[in-house]
């Protein structure tokens, strides 16, 4: 997909989540609006980093760019499956067990600092725990067979590495559904209102990749301000325990996080022009 093909694609996703929430605004009201637009954001902000790395692993695996397409749209199945179930567990837990919203709080604010102030983490796919099981019990070949995930030779079935990559990255997504789901139930434990956000941030994620892959160097610093957020996110579900009964208000949320969006992106844009010159 050509960056003005996927820059199409990806106003096109945003408009239909501005639509949906048109809808939760006129049936649900104003209120659950604002959290479907603040969930919105948050998730399509953590879908970006989500989307650096599959740039990675796409590198690492030397995934033909004719082939991606396909492992991206089946990544993005089983990311609305394990985003579903991750949303689930954590809305029973929430309603069963409500100090659990202080432990994703701290785990956010820890996340969300490693994000913007620690070091890089290098990503290592042959070091996947989950690829390491699979290849015990499956061959591997290392050639491509087309857009194909298996293919038979002399009778053996064997994972082409397509299928290899397609495993990495949905078990790297249960590294970030860690700090998705967390997020969103920092801003709403509507369950409703956590699926769809989630969910319609997801479905953009195929454009968004293809538009990102072509941008990527230029805006860097949107990583660590997506890293600000989280830590933001964190302190926003522990303040009730520093100052009982007082929450901050969504709205006040919505403000600092589109702030730090725009700002980051204004930054990165600045130190991109810095370099050139």
């Amino acid at each position: 997909m050509s960056p003005k093909k996927a820059l199409k694609w990806v106003i096109f996703w945003i408009s239909v989540a501005l639509v949906f929430n048109a809808g939760v605004y006129y049936f649900l009201g104003q209120q659950k609006a604002i959290e479907f637009l603040t969930g919105y954001i948050i998730e399509e902000s953590l879908s970006v980093d989500n989307l650096f790395v599959f740039l990675v692993l796409f590198k690492y695996f030397k995934i033909p760019l004719e082939y991606q397409r396909r492992v991206l749209n089946w990544g993005i199945v089983g990311v609305i499956i394990l985003r579903g179930i991750f949303i689930f567990l954590g809305a029973a837990l929430i309603s069963n067990f409500g100090f659990v919203l202080y432990i994703f709080g701290a785990i956010l604010i820890y996340s969300g600092y490693q994000m913007a102030f620690g070091k890089e983490k290098e990503i290592h796919p042959e070091q996947n725990k989950v690829l390491r099981l699979f290849k015990r019990f499956y061959k591997v070949t290392t050639d491509y067979h087309g857009d194909h995930f298996f293919v038979k030779r002399d009778g053996v079935k064997y994972a082409t590495p397509l299928f290899v990559c397609l495993i990495v990255i949905e078990s790297t997504d249960l590294v970030f559904a860690i700090d998705s789901i967390p997020a969103i139930f920092a801003i709403t434990t509507d369950p409703f209102i956590v699926f769809s956000s989630n969910i319609l941030a997801v479905l953009g994620l195929r454009s968004m990749y293809f538009l990102l892959s072509a941008i990527a160097d230029k805006f860097e610093f949107v990583k660590k301000g997506v890293g600000i957020i989280l830590c933001y996110v964190g302190v926003k579900m522990l303040v009730p325990i520093a100052f009982p009964g007082y929450h901050i208000p969504v709205f006040i949320s919505l403000i600092v996080i589109i702030s730090v969006l725009v700002l980051s992106v204004i930054i990165s844009i600045i130190l991109n022009k810095q370099k050139a010159k």
